[in-house]
């Protein structure tokens, strides 16, 4: 088990790739801001939509931390993801490096308590509570997706190993006893597995696993990882059904 100080090291090295890899488009010889009106690979957000969202999470992180509401309210965060997403991408470097270290200060204070500050309980968006131990990796998670989601050359095979087999183990608890999935078997090609969805029942309504076990899904680390969190169709995964479970989105 991984500690929180690992994780908030973790969290700064997959921010730092994310900036860097902005920045060279900063410095391209095209105009770098038009990069950002394009679509994203999220339906219906551009580029800027992407980056915005991130500075905003990294401070509705913050209010997380320091005891206020994550959002004043579902309508103000989209209001602020739009007003934010059309500024020039000097702009959102920026503020992605402001918000980011504001981030990490914040972080810091609880390294530098007692260990029960991790332990904390604290409460996210729509009643979603969690220790502030998992704040570190729940935001690399954000960083990590959405830098693909930005589809400027970094793709699966560039999340870290770590972070991939931590993203099947945090999508298949997400996932557990989701009645919309059926009970699902992750297995991945070097023998290690994991269960999710509903619990398997004999009879069971659907035909896809319930009455005769789990489908077992088949493939790499990133293949199930990107699955999981709906970044590709199932592109490189077998099921034992013949056709892989539709996840709802996350």
């Amino acid at each position: 088990m991984t500690s929180p100080q690992h994780d908030v090291a973790a969290l700064r090295e997959s921010t730092d790739t994310l900036l860097a890899a902005l920045e060279k488009h900063a410095d391209g010889p095209t105009g770098p801001d038009a990069l950002l009106t394009e679509p994203s690979r999220l339906p219906g957000w551009t580029r800027g939509h992407v980056l915005a969202h991130l500075a905003r999470n990294a401070d509705a992180l913050v209010n997380v931390l320091e005891g206020r509401p994550m959002y004043v309210s579902a309508e103000a965060r989209d209001a602020d993801i739009e007003r934010d997403a059309p500024r020039p991408l000097a702009a959102h470097l920026d503020d992605l490096r402001d918000t980011a270290r504001r981030l990490d200060e914040v972080l810091a204070r609880y390294a530098g308590g007692d260990g029960d500050a991790w332990e904390r309980t604290v409460e996210l968006r729509n009643g979603v509570t969690d220790r502030v131990g998992a704040i570190p990796f729940r935001r690399q998670v954000e960083v990590e997706l959405h830098h693909l989601d930005l589809g400027l050359g970094h793709g699966p095979d560039a999340l870290p190993a770590a972070f991939t087999e931590r993203l099947i183990a945090y999508l298949a608890r997400r996932f557990s006893g989701n009645a919309e999935v059926p009970a699902t078997e992750l297995r991945t090609d070097d023998g290690r597995s994991r269960r999710t969805g509903r619990a398997a029942e004999p009879g069971g309504p659907d035909g896809l696993g319930d009455a005769t076990g789990p489908v077992v899904v088949t493939g790499s680390a990133t293949a199930l990882a990107c699955w999981l969190a709906g970044r590709t169709p199932g592109t490189g995964l077998t099921a034992s059904t013949g056709t892989l479970p539709v996840l709802p989105p996350l």
